[in-house]
């Protein structure tokens, strides 16, 4: 007899529908074809164990099963329950009447119980697409799939509930979740918060100006100075995701299973912080079958790299493509698959190897050499894609024994929006421009037009603080951030000489 059930294999962070037929035949041998790696090879001896311990029979007799399309490549033990209700149906053991109408997908225990796969929610946007009745999948991904409307999505604990919706025995509840009511507690309830950081209040007005304009930021100061705290904090004050967003980042983060089982769709921006010893691929992404990497689960959201100048020369190149065109494209012989990687670039490091450069108070010191070789290990492009350079200095006392908190991220966060708005409208036209940090030299010539006095003060700042040239560019890009957050059309002088301090490893003699 034969029977055809559906699943899924995803590609990129794109799903493909996978029909898998199951042909039950005199004779005896197990025969499964279509391009499956290991993992789907050995799935024979999960269901056959699994069928046993539930008190049904792996049948006896030549099985075929064929996945479609047999020139893809299927990867992972998540076809284990498509398979076994295949065997079951085709065995006439279950009802098969339903079982078209339906994705079906899980990785079986030897007891029947199921694992949780990944990348639900593409499988499950792909199925509504193509007109599927239902999704059904581990009870533990059953919030995540549930973001995509008019599909119904059925959690499931183990097999045997499978087999008893399919026979009519018994009814499936469909998973539902209230995509708003989670955007509106994440917002309301954050886990960082502005109002923690004690002090440095020019700090936070540059992150206030980073988070407005999208710009690359970097902190150059001691340890201890509060680096880490600050960058942490800077999601929650960028705008909350939109619902296209939201979907986008909620993809990548389930197709490497890094979903919350709590939670359905992703409506906090993303933070990562990778260690500095990570190499190129597990940054990019790839492998060799590809996978995301940092910079695509940092997608719509911040990318914090501690210690800066400890990281891989190799592995600092490698981001100055994706900075540009915002995407990654992994190729290999047979395929490519771009992931994109749209997200905020947050760097730190300490000013010297020993962390106190030119500090008087310090016990350590290093010497300009000592500072010029630290500072070779970042290369001029990457630092030529950061557009605000700022320097931390130690929070004194006083601040620190402060009782009164500082100014709530959610107060901050409404100034960003409304800079923000005007960024979008004022780029309406554009198609790849969302943003100031996205602006083209076109786009700067157009909308960063100066007066006279900017003009002149603009000269006499880099003719005396002997500013290289590829900050000029990068000054009219902030100071046109500034002027949004002012709420002015025009860029004036007070918003250029704001954004020239913004610019510290420019100047010429920074290193002693």
């Amino acid at each position: 007899m034969l029977i055809k059930v559906y699943g899924s294999a995803v590609f990129g962070i794109e799903a493909t529908t996978i029909t898998v037929e199951v042909n039950i035949d005199q004779g005896i041998g197990y025969h499964l074809v279509g391009l499956p790696d290991n993992a789907v090879r050995e799935s024979s001896y999960r269901i056959s164990a699994a069928l046993k311990n539930i008190g049904y029979k792996f049948p006896g007799k030549k099985i075929t099963l064929n996945m479609a399309p047999a020139d893809m490549r299927k990867e992972g033990s998540s076809y284990d329950l498509t398979l076994a209700v295949g065997i079951l149906a085709a065995s006439n053991q279950m009802n098969s009447d339903a079982i078209a109408d339906y994705i079906i997908m899980g990785e079986l225990s030897l007891d029947g119980s199921l694992q949780p796969i990944k990348g639900a929610l593409p499988i499950a946007i792909r199925a509504k697409e193509e007109g599927f009745k239902g999704f059904i999948l581990p009870k533990q991904n059953a919030k995540e799939a549930a973001i995509v409307e008019g599909l119904k999505v059925y959690g499931i604990e183990n097999i045997t509930e499978a087999i008893s919706f399919f026979n009519g025995e018994s009814a499936l509840e469909a998973t539902v979740i209230d995509i708003q009511k989670q955007f509106q507690d994440t917002l309301e309830n954050p886990e960082f918060d502005f109002a923690d950081v004690k002090g440095q209040e020019s700090i936070k007005r540059c992150m206030e100006i980073a988070a407005a304009g999208g710009h690359n930021i970097i902190l150059i100061g001691p340890p201890g100075s509060g680096k880490t705290m600050l960058a942490k904090r800077l999601p929650t004050i960028l705008p909350p995701m939109t619902l296209e967003e939201a979907l986008e980042t909620t993809k990548i983060h389930s197709v490497v299973g890094r979903i919350k089982e709590d939670f359905g769709l992703m409506s906090e921006r993303p933070f990562r912080s990778p260690h500095h010893t990570i190499s190129d691929v597990a940054l990019v992404g790839g492998g060799q079958y590809p996978q995301p990497g940092e910079i695509s689960m940092s997608h719509n959201g911040v990318l914090f790299l501690d210690e800066l100048p400890e990281f891989k020369r190799t592995v600092l190149e490698v981001m100055r493509q994706p900075l540009e065109d915002r995407e990654v494209t992994i190729s290999r012989a047979r395929f490519t698959v771009t992931y994109p990687s749209s997200f905020m670039l947050v760097a730190s490091m300490n000013p010297s190897p020993s962390g106190f450069f030119n500090d008087p108070n310090s016990p350590m010191s290093s010497s300009p050499q000592e500072m010029q070789r630290y500072m070779g290990r970042i290369s001029g492009p990457l630092l030529d894609r950061i557009d605000i350079h700022i320097e931390v200095t130690p929070v004194p006392f006083e601040k620190l024994s402060e009782v009164r908190l500082g100014e709530p991220s959610a107060v901050i966060r409404n100034r960003v929006t409304k800079a923000r708005e005007k960024q979008t409208l004022r780029f309406s036209a554009c198609e790849n421009t969302h943003y100031n940090a996205q602006m083209s030299v076109k786009q700067i010539r157009t909308f960063c037009d100066l007066d006279k006095a900017s003009k002149d003060m603009l000269k006499s700042a880099m003719e005396r603080l002997n500013l290289s040239a590829r900050a000029y560019d990068r000054i009219l890009k902030v100071s046109r951030t500034i002027a949004d957050l002012d709420n002015e059309e025009h860029i004036l002088p007070s918003h250029i000489s704001e954004a020239i301090q913004y610019r510290s490893l420019d100047r010429e003699g920074w290193l002693g």
